[in-house]
């Protein structure tokens, strides 16, 4: 495959028996996966069967149990903070949720901002304000053209107010956040979440573009389309966990996880 013209290229996702347990038991047990870089992961289960916490394990945001797991050259668990520089994270519902009352431009603005702050070199913090100004352009614009979001498309165009955006509209500035630091790795919660057909198709499209661009992407979905790269989290037919916890606090447990991920 083609190395991507931006230059970012994609980290290989692995795992072996990767496992996270919590006071209420299992969140995912016995994951095991290899994928290359630019891969479209879907990690396909019902809701409640340990999906997000196990997103949230590959991108760094949470520390595994059990077993390992590589992003790129980076180790999990040693190396989650490592494995948090190069990835980035979609929609995730309590993690990265977008503030309804503000504007796309001013999301867009403020990532910007943010990433040259926090996830810049210190010669470009030093570099002429005009410069700066028209890196971070480009960066957006180039995350824009990536997620697919056509900003004269919106309502009020760049002042569109979050709450008024589509669940497909949604998604897609989302990812164009993402992108803005140029991640490796993305993840991404709960793609088929109240979408339509049609919607879903698109989605999906979106997805597997960013992966064919070299990012490699991990999904959260509760049905993976066939060329995806599938990570099952469904418990066993019985409803049991191996050690036979029950799942009925799944819900829980991954409320707790997020408020921690939140953190990270």
């Amino acid at each position: 495959m083609d190395g991507p013209k931006d230059g970012v290229r994609g980290a290989a996702v692995t795992a072996e028996g990767f496992g996270l347990k919590g006071p209420r038991g299992w969140a995912f047990r016995g994951v095991g996966v290899d994928a290359e870089p630019g891969a479209l992961i879907a990690v396909e289960g019902p809701s409640g069967s340990g999906r997000t916490c196990l997103l949230l394990a590959l991108t760094g945001r949470m520390r595994p149990t059990e077993g390992e797991a590589a992003v790129g050259r980076f180790r999990l668990p040693k190396q989650l903070a490592a494995v948090r520089r190069i990835s980035a994270l979609g929609p995730v519902p309590g993690v990265t949720d977008l503030d309804p009352a503000l504007t796309v431009a001013e999301h867009l603005h403020e990532r910007a901002l943010l990433q040259r702050r926090f996830g810049g070199s210190l010669r470009g913090l030093l570099k002429p304000r005009a410069e700066r100004k028209t890196e971070a352009r480009l960066r957006i614009d180039t995350a824009l053209t990536a997620a697919g979001l056509d900003m004269e498309s919106l309502p009020k165009g760049r002042r569109t107010s979050v709450r008024d955006l589509e669940r497909l509209e949604a998604l897609r500035l989302s990812v164009a956040l993402a992108l803005i630091g140029r991640p490796r790795l993305l993840g991404v919660d709960d793609v088929d979440l109240k979408l339509s057909d049609a919607e879903r198709a698109e989605a999906w499209a979106l997805l597997r573009s960013i992966a064919d661009s070299g990012t490699t992407v991990v999904a959260v979905c509760s049905e993976a389309p066939d060329d995806a790269v599938v990570i099952s989290t469904a418990r066993p037919a019985d409803g049991t966990s191996d050690d036979d916890t029950s799942d009925t606090d799944d819900d829980k447990e991954t409320a707790d996880a997020l408020a921690e991920a939140g953190l990270a």
